[in-house]
């Protein structure tokens, strides 16, 4: 039988947390200190003028202007303008239209354009791409699948220069981000339960939701 080998180091396993103001002694299996060489390839990213570049440096200038003062929408707004964005691609989820309509007038409002695609374009039915009529939410009426690769290729023939996600399904939120053309940001994680707040069960995990940390499936 063969041996459990120890898990390797991670983040969630420190205390000290020195990464971040370089005030205490770096625990020897640290990342930072794992990974140094490979830091050095990735910080040659962040100089190089190129999109990676551009986009770490908006990223960290408006944390440092704006940190606790703007909300996550207005973020956007100033990331979007920061990097040069002007054509703004929202991908959303059918149940947060209203909210996306929301979105689109704000962009509107701050000189940006939006182009917005629904999940449920192309409006297939489950069963055509093999889902069996029970795993459907309602089986007994055309249920369309979400489709996130559309709305990637859409948004792409756009040219749409940020997409922002407004509440895709987890694992089509994946399939939108692996296909997209433009950067793509997070504004709304759907939680159906939580009304879209995932970190809710975090927080309350020690009651409310504590069959998190029970064992097994």
């Amino acid at each position: 039988m063969a041996e459990n080998k120890p898990r390797d180091f991670t983040c969630t396993d420190c205390g000290i947390l020195g990464c971040y103001r370089r005030d205490k002694e770096l625990p020897s299996t640290c990342l930072t200190k794992r990974y140094g060489a490979e830091n050095e390839r990735v910080l040659n990213l962040y100089r190089d003028g190129g999109q990676t570049a551009q986009i770490a440096r908006a990223a960290a200038e408006i944390e440092g202007q704006y940190y606790g003062k703007l909300t996550r929408v207005e973020e956007i707004i100033a990331f979007a303008k920061k990097i040069g964005a002007r054509k703004i691609g929202i991908a959303t989820c059918i149940g947060l239209i209203e909210e996306a309509k929301t979105f689109m007038r704000v962009l509107q409002a701050k000189g940006l354009e939006g182009y917005s695609v629904l999940c449920k374009v192309g409006a297939v039915d489950k069963t055509e791409i093999g889902i069996p009529p029970e795993l459907k939410v309602r089986s007994d009426c055309h249920e369309a699948i979400c489709n996130p690769v559309l709305q990637a290729d859409i948004l792409n023939a756009q040219n749409t220069e940020l997409n922002v996600i407004i509440g895709l399904c987890v694992g089509h939120d994946a399939l939108f981000i692996k296909y997209s053309q433009a950067p793509v940001t997070t504004l709304i994680t759907k939680d159906r339960l939580l009304g879209h707040n995932p970190a809710a069960a975090l927080y309350t995990s020690g009651f409310y939701y504590k069959r998190l940390l029970e064992k097994g499936e």
